[in-house]
């Protein structure tokens, strides 16, 4: 056997999603590799090593499947590989609270790969629902090592690894199939493929012993409140509505002293130019435009990521997202769009980047490309400070707890506004660029649990938080250089960013804003938390970004340059819906390999965003 010979067997790891397959992976190889709670999360393999017995194991943590008769991107991958012949054993992983939907894969796999090694995993989740398992039978009935496990508190790691030491070595004599029908014909493959459903059915009941009244009893509990058509989407919106309180009230105090601590190192960096005699435009250009804006990106992104993302995964790991997209499925379903969608627009709550990477878990190319184009036009969390900001100058009336609630209805309401826009635009799309039909979604609701916090908060951070925020620092160094040269180069005795803001003075004032703002906005591409400092410094001409010291200082120093309600309004609606920032365009390229879809993605909701602004003045000074 090739396996025995090798100095570094590979082992490949396949399993149903939601089975706990990632959490095999990270526990065998002390890597934190991303797990989620949902169907589809891992679209391309990951590769770890360990070592057992002075010898190391490669591996290969595959896409989650339920077959092996490829029916999307993630099955093709996996039967694929396993046909290859690299792997020298397989390790199946199985869910212990719902056996019967994973053996059928199990059997397939006995079918396309040896030597192969089951372990039913989640055995403590199984003793909480009174579920309980015979391995030994299961073992005699597939005739292959089976091994129960707890991958989360590491019970039955070692007698796993033990095992595919064993199978690596040793990998025994291939069972034979006992299945009714071998042939190769569609109507062969269907009657093969509801045999494997009927073994997998048998062996289930043999070995497993259970009440399936209170097995599942809590699950269908949570279930009537989650998922009903009276309470499902009421309850959706609140928790949308408590993750982003918390996200930007939690950020507040955090924001401040990162800023106050990078803002703090720019003497520090002027005087190091000055003692290398650096001529001062260098030094403006490297301090007051690339640093200050970094420092700027860095410090009003980072907080506000580093909260969201981690309750983001909570409510991933719990189980609770792939409701959000059942709930959701039928609106984009009528807009031609595939029901996942509404997991990458969640996650462009958080980070429109993220929201984009996550449309792999997508498989049709059409509905994919739907998913990218218009995940920028639900707000991030980079938009959310200057919404909050225009709601809480203009729109809301006294502070305190009666405030804070007007305030946070209204920022629900544009929201809620933003997923009605994603829906109309995936429509729009699906009937022209992208036309067809949406493409059937079958979707398993996994079982509730507890969330491995310390996992979360691992994950998330490094996943997501520090991953984005790279890019954007990468995006936001150049992008600084840029707007210090457009303030502090002058023409003919007025500054480039001066007279850009002239030349956008037309536009601005047909969508009831000015060139000033229609500036910001376009200087605000690496990020949109600088949109707002932008416009402060080209109000005040300080030819580097300003920040302010209240809401109410804002307020004054806007209305002393003609802001209005309808502005404000305005405004408000131009940051809903405009192209997205630089760190979201690249990642939509690198996704799409297009800059055709690029364009789209950044043309549609910036035509729509200023439509509406259009409208909105018009109508305004109708009603005057």
């Amino acid at each position: 056997m090739a396996g025995s010979t090798r100095t570094a067997p590979v082992i490949a790891l396949v399993g149903n999603p939601n089975v706990g397959k990632s959490t095999v992976f990270n526990a065998l190889t002390s890597l934190h590799q991303h797990t989620g709670n949902w169907p589809g999360k891992t679209v391309a393999t990951a590769r770890g090593a360990y070592t057992y017995h002075e010898r190391t194991y490669t591996l290969v943590d595959l896409p989650g499947t339920y077959s092996l008769r490829p029916g999307s991107a993630e099955e093709e991958v996996t039967r694929d590989y396993l046909l290859s012949g690299e792997a020298d054993v397989t390790l199946v992983v199985a869910d212990a609270t719902g056996l019967e939907r994973n053996l059928a894969l199990v059997l397939q796999v006995l079918e396309a790969a040896w030597p192969v090694v089951v372990c039913v995993n989640l055995l403590d989740e199984a003793a909480k629902k009174q579920i309980t398992v015979d391995l030994e039978a299961l073992q005699e009935r597939l005739g292959c090592p089976v091994v129960g496990a707890a991958a989360r508190s590491g019970r039955g790691l070692d007698a796993l690894r033990r095992a595919l030491e064993e199978a690596a070595d040793r990998p025994g004599t291939r069972p034979l199939p006992e299945l009714d029908c071998a042939g190769d014909c569609e109507g062969c493959a269907h009657r093969r493929a509801a045999a494997v459903m009927e073994r997998a059915a048998a062996i289930a009941a043999e070995v497993t012993e259970m009440d399936p009244r209170s097995a599942h009893r809590r699950d269908r509990v949570l279930d009537r409140l989650l998922t009903s058509r009276a309470t499902g989407i009421p309850v959706m919106l609140g928790l949308l509505a408590l993750v982003l309180w918390l996200t930007m009230a939690g950020a507040n105090v955090p924001s401040r002293l990162l800023s106050g601590l990078l803002m703090g190192w720019q003497e520090p960096l002027r005087g190091i130019c000055e003692t290398l005699r650096a001529p001062w435009w260098l030094t403006g250009a490297l301090v007051d435009g690339v640093y200050r804006t970094v420092a700027w990106v860095v410090s009003v992104m980072l907080p506000p990521m580093a909260i969201f993302f981690p309750l983001f995964t909570l409510l991933e790991d719990a189980g609770y997202l792939p409701r959000v997209a059942f709930n959701l499925d039928h609106f984009f379903q009528k807009a031609g769009a595939h029901g996942r969608q509404s997991l990458t627009m969640c996650m462009g709550l958080g980070c429109n980047a993220c929201g984009v990477m996550g449309c792999r878990i997508i498989q049709s190319p059409r509905e994919r490309l739907i998913a990218i184009v218009t995940n920028a036009f639900v707000p991030c969390n980079g938009r959310f400070p200057t919404l909050i900001a225009l709601i809480s100058m203009f729109f809301v009336a006294g502070e305190g707890l009666w405030g804070s609630f007007t305030s946070a209805a209204m920022l629900m309401g544009a929201v809620v506004l933003s997923v009605a826009m994603t829906l109309w635009a995936s429509r729009f799309l699906s009937r022209t660029v992208l036309k067809g039909e949406p493409s059937s979604f079958s979707l398993e609701l996994p079982p509730y649990r507890m969330p491995q916090v310390g996992q979360v908060l691992v994950r998330s951070i490094l996943d997501r938080t520090l991953f984005v925020l790279g890019r954007a620092v990468a995006v936001a160094a150049p992008a600084g250089l840029l707007i210090w040269t457009a303030a502090n180069v002058s023409v003919g005795g007025e500054s480039v960013l001066l007279r850009l803001a002239g030349i956008l003075e037309p536009l601005g004032r047909l969508m009831g804003l000015d060139g000033i703002i229609l500036l910001a906005f376009l200087l605000g591409f690496p990020a949109n938390e600088i949109v707002v400092p932008c416009i402060l410094m080209g109000y005040l001409s300080t030819g580097t970004l300003t920040d302010y010291g209240s809401l109410a200082e804002l307020q004054e120093l806007l209305a002393g340059h003609g802001w209005t309600a309808a502005t404000a309004l305005s405004a408000l609606l131009f940051t809903l819906f405009h192209f997205p920032c630089g760190t979201t365009c690249l990642t939509i390229w690198r996704e799409t390999r297009s800059w055709k879809w690029t364009a789209l993605a950044v043309a549609l909701p910036t035509c729509i965003g200023a439509a509406l602004c259009v409208g909105v003045h018009l109508v305004w000074g109708l009603l005057a």
